[in-house]
């Protein structure tokens, strides 16, 4: 069976206006803008407005990338969106993104492996599109992190942000598209990284509030080894499996999680530092947008020129991990 080849065929991210600086930071608990900046690379990082829910800034960058890709809502088939700060538990936010875009034939669902989230969508949504199920897909990683952030907890507050990065993915000729993926998961990792209230596990109660279980918490040190080790890894295997090698790399488009992790990517994968999207300093990590975000950015920017190999990897909560290869 003759597979069709799958590609992005447009690009779009939205970032909320407002701003929240180290220095405000800086305010709220017991930290220093030079602590973070050496220890995260983040400088700044952007927050949705009391009235915006993670659905908003999907819509945002949702219709940027239609417009990039010329595409019309009607012509979608799928919508994925990969978040792990839906507007509600259900409906999924993918159908409250349908109902805004008008989007009245896409199947729609949501997809959680958190900052891996957005390299899931893509592996699922090019398999529909492969196998002929579907023709368009729109896929959005999408978050309002700070709604589940502790701001009275200095270790992970000054690491997280909002916004919202989209692509549309279509059927583009021979030679061009995803060249191959790897996806991955260690749930024994599980309880490095997670928010444990809310769910069937731990639903909301006074005390479940009291204890802040709402709010994210990290094992730092634990979840910082995990990640060196495994961008690395992803990115290595899922070039193995393109049948290409580190110096065919024209672009690497990593997780936005610390400067350090994606500095150790680079030297794994013997990357110069200007064929590696970096935009952490200005939006933090954004879980599952952090990777569209940055990839709309490069195309913007003039970055990503057709014919190029540009690589997509990142690690998240789950534990979980991917990466894809891609000629532009």
């Amino acid at each position: 069976m003759n597979l069709q080849p799958v590609g992005i065929l447009g690009t779009g991210k939205y970032v909320p206006e407002r701003i929240l600086t180290n220095q405000e930071l800086e305010q709220m608990v017991e930290t220093n803008d030079e602590w973070i900046v050496s220890r995260t690379g983040i400088r700044e990082r952007r927050l949705a407005a009391p009235e915006q829910a993670t659905s908003d800034l999907a819509y945002e960058a949702a219709t940027a990338a239609l417009q990039a890709a010329s595409i019309t809502a009607e012509e979608l088939d799928l919508i994925i969106v990969a978040t792990i700060t839906p507007d509600m538990f259900f409906p999924s936010t993918a159908c409250i993104l349908q109902d805004k875009l008008g989007a009245k034939r896409a199947a729609a669902f949501d997809l959680s492996a958190a900052c891996s989230g957005f390299i899931y969508g893509l592996a699922t949504a090019t398999s529909m599109i492969a196998s002929g199920m579907y023709r368009h897909a729109l896929v959005v990683g999408a978050e309002c992190l700070s709604r589940i952030t502790d701001f009275t907890d200095r270790n992970t507050c000054i690491l997280f942000g909002d916004g919202a990065g989209a692509v549309v993915l279509g059927p583009v000729p021979e030679g061009r598209g995803f060249r191959s993926f790897e996806l991955g998961a260690d749930g024994a990792g599980g309880e490095l990284l997670k928010v444990s209230g809310g769910g069937s596990r731990v639903p909301a109660t006074p005390e479940s509030l009291e204890a802040r279980q709402h709010f994210i918490h990290m094992a730092g040190s634990e979840v910082f080894k995990f990640a060196v080790r495994i961008m690395g890894n992803a990115a290595e295997e899922a070039l193995r499996k393109a049948g290409l090698d580190k110096q065919d790399i024209d672009l690497l488009v990593p997780h936005q999680a610390n400067i350090r992790i994606i500095q150790s990517a680079i030297n794994r994968l013997q990357v110069p530092e200007d064929k590696c999207m970096i935009n952490l300093d200005r939006y933090g990590n954004v879980s599952a947008g952090s990777i569209p975000i940055a990839l709309a950015e490069a195309v913007e920017s003039g970055r990503v020129k057709e014919g190029d190999t540009i690589v997509m990897v990142g690690f998240g909560g789950g534990l979980t991990w991917g990466a894809s290869v891609l000629t532009w």
